[in-house]
């Protein structure tokens, strides 16, 4: 590798572990603003599965789309989306995404080509599918990346859109997080298979199974992925095999786990593990990784004074954006 090429991988690398640091702060930082009752409704956690997000929308290109789901703040992130904008949505403020009417569950930034967060399980995956014949209508080489979680592929809307995807040839890279758990329900109990990568199988297209804690494995396999479909050969199932440290959501008693389980999913946090990465193969030092999460807490902050300080929305434009049909 010359001089040039790892200027390029170093800056990449950086990349990825601000927005790690970015996800993390965010989420722990939304958390505490629950319990000031300064966020309203359910509130699903990215903690522990942040290097799927960036992994993936790493391998992308700006004008590429993402389907996001109801555990979509990683995703929003990942994909480049604004902090400010991001946490005046989440508090409910005039000066958000959806000008504070979507909340956690669905930021929405068809500018940057977030085109839908469902909080429906499978909800956003129909969305690829028309995403993707999109690109191919206007023959514009856009690539979607749909994420949804283990449950979703029990839905049948998970089968038909990969049946009508692979028929046509879409330029979709079907993301699967798959955390162990559809809400309080184990993996183990709700799938007659091992891997859900497996299920690819059925629908003639490629399924790659890759530890969804490893960043870079996860980049290099949704790349892959990404490369194929933009050639115009179809799309691809990626099972990433991870885990949220915290429960469903803010309120979740968390009975259905052990403490046991939790924590040794913890030492393999796909925070650390990525910072040994790069102390060692990819020469940082201690300072820079430091000062990378010292500007990701910096800017969450930054990002909560601007959401605090904007306005509310009018109540009497309550209907202003519903549609009638």
């Amino acid at each position: 590798m010359n001089e040039k090429s790892r200027r390029i991988e170093k800056d990449l690398f950086a990349s990825m572990l601000l927005r790690m640091y970015r996800i993390r702060s965010l989420e722990k930082t939304v958390k505490q603003l629950y319990f000031q009752d300064l966020i309203t409704g359910p509130l699903h956690l990215y903690i522990g599965e942040e290097a799927v997000a960036v992994g993936a929308c790493s391998a992308l290109e700006p004008t590429d789309y993402v389907v996001s789901t109801h555990r979509g703040h990683g995703h929003c992130i990942a994909k480049g989306g604004d902090l400010k904008k991001m946490m005046a949505e989440l508090l409910g403020r005039e000066t958000g995404y959806c000008k504070g009417r979507g909340g956690s569950m669905h930021l929405t930034d068809p500018k940057m080509g977030l085109l839908a967060s469902s909080g429906i399980v499978g909800g956003g995956i129909p969305i690829s599918l028309g995403a993707g014949f999109s690109s191919v209508y206007r023959k514009s080489r856009q690539v979607t990346l749909c994420f949804f979680g283990d449950g979703a592929t029990n839905q049948g809307s998970f089968h038909e859109s990969l049946n009508l995807a692979a028929l046509w040839r879409l330029p979709i890279v079907f993301v699967c997080e798959n955390n162990l758990y559809a809400i309080t329900v184990s993996v183990a109990k709700s799938l007659p298979i091992k891997d859900i990568a497996d299920r690819s199988i059925s629908y003639g297209i490629p399924g790659k199974i890759v530890d969804g804690m490893d960043v870079v494995a996860v980049y290099q396999a949704v790349k892959e992925a990404v490369d194929r479909a933009r050639e115009g050969k179809g799309p691809s199932l990626i099972e990433c095999k991870t885990y949220r440290f915290e429960g469903h959501w803010v309120g979740d008693p968390i009975v259905y786990r052990t403490d046991e389980e939790v924590e040794k999913w913890k030492k393999r946090d796909p925070i650390i593990k990525f910072r040994k990465i790069l102390l060692g193969k990819e020469n940082f030092t201690e300072d820079e990784l430091d000062n990378i999460k010292k500007q990701a807490n910096q800017e969450i902050q930054e990002a909560v004074e601007f959401a605090k300080n904007s306005p509310f929305p009018n109540p009497k434009e309550v209907e202003k954006y519903v549609y009638y049909p």
